[in-house]
């Protein structure tokens, strides 16, 4: 979703773009998956189809979002061979940790940082539960550290935050001064009122997101002060089912960006009790969009997106009493509501108004060619 919205966003602004796709669900029986796992850290088909991309469409600069699984890091010597600069947004943290999420078993797992082959993630089977899968991408992270893949053939980094900024300079090994921080931008909601009295909670239904926290927060005896509104899938879906109360705790399933705005619009406070660090989930963009105050875990990035007392409140990560003292501090304060209300919406204006954002790319793209001009 985040990249589609910076296509659109580059567009509006002027740009020609052509996105190149690759589709990971194709990799589904025993033996593409074994190719794929073979495959993770270089993959010379890969090479030459973005080889042919570049050299039919002639592009200025190549941003990459995602090379995983499929395209892998041998895209960047597609670039390098073609004379084009190459920007990288580093939406997750896969190139120091092969589920990309540091976490494990319920808590942030930090054991591979610092590593140059995350050997740990092996032994833990992190990247799906496999341990034949997390050697493939040990191998990959391992290789093309080795390799300075990361600072010799990227011209310039984007971070979402500059927590991750501060994390990948001193983890991964890339120069804090390549990294910029730009973080996504969502188009314009317009204002909520809050008129459907709830509380939210909109994404996937796993541990790491703390749903289980959401869950136990608003089932408490006290409770939230206000009826939670829960859409989303995930593997904990049948617990959110099993958990609903009239009055209490509604599952509206899943729901598409028209359905998230009109939920946003309405409610009082949005919540992400998140449990890992998060890269920048985009109900944050569009949440502080719609002028919809955050109460969020103190943890990683989130304690910087967030505010405490400017645009919503921070609360200790995995306290479901400490979660809904905060959606009642919210739900029983009226002038509060109105100022996070208000902070939320500047946030907005000031940091992912399409607009703005994309001022923002341009200068990292400007950025990106000169150091490759300078390389030469």
């Amino acid at each position: 979703m985040a990249v589609r919205q910076e296509c659109a966003m580059l567009r509006a602004a002027g740009f020609t773009v052509d996105l190149l796709e690759a589709n990971n669900d194709a990799i589904g029986s025993a033996a593409q998956k074994i190719k794929a796992a073979i495959q993770v850290p270089y993959s010379f088909s890969a090479r030459q189809m973005v080889s042919d991309r570049i050299l039919a469409f002639r592009p200025e600069i190549v941003h990459v979002h995602n090379f995983f699984p499929t395209l892998t890091p041998s895209v960047y010597d597609a670039c390098r061979g073609a004379g084009v600069p190459v920007v990288q947004t580093l939406h997750n943290y896969r190139l120091m940790c092969a589920n990309g999420l540091l976490f494990r078993e319920g808590h942030v797992c930090t054991e591979c940082l610092g590593r140059t082959f995350p050997l740990p993630a092996i032994r833990h089977g992190c990247y799906r539960d496999s341990r034949l899968g997390s050697a493939a991408v040990a191998a990959m992270i391992g290789i093309h550290r080795i390799r300075n893949t990361w600072i010799q053939r990227v011209d310039r980094f984007i971070a979402l935050t500059e927590f991750a900024r501060g994390l990948f300079a001193t983890e991964a090994g890339i120069p804090r001064e390549k990294i910029a921080v730009k973080p996504n931008a969502a188009p314009d909601p317009g204002l909520g009122d809050g008129c459907g009295g709830y509380a939210l909670y909109v994404g996937r239904f796993s541990r790491e997101k703390g749903i289980e926290i959401v869950l136990e927060a608003a089932t408490r005896e006290s409770g939230l002060g206000i009826a939670l509104r829960v859409a989303g899938s995930g593997p904990l879906q049948a617990k959110v089912e099993a958990a609903q109360s009239a009055g209490r705790l509604e599952y509206v399933g899943w729901q598409d960006p028209d359905g998230v705005r009109r939920l946003m619009l309405q409610a009082r406070v949005l919540l992400i009790p998140s449990l890992c660090f998060e890269g920048l989930p985009m109900v944050v963009p569009e949440a502080f969009g719609a002028g919809l105050p955050i109460i969020a875990s103190r943890i990683g990035a989130l304690a910087t997106l967030v505010e405490d007392g400017a645009n919503g409140l921070l609360v200790e990560p995995g306290n479901p009493a400490a979660l809904a003292s905060a959606v009642r501090r919210i739900a029983s304060d009226g002038r509060l509501e109105s100022e996070l209300r208000r902070g939320a919406r500047q946030t907005y204006e000031a940091l992912y108004r399409p607009e703005v954002n994309v001022r923002l790319l341009q200068q990292i793209y400007e950025q990106a060619r000169d150091r490759a001009a300078a390389a030469r």
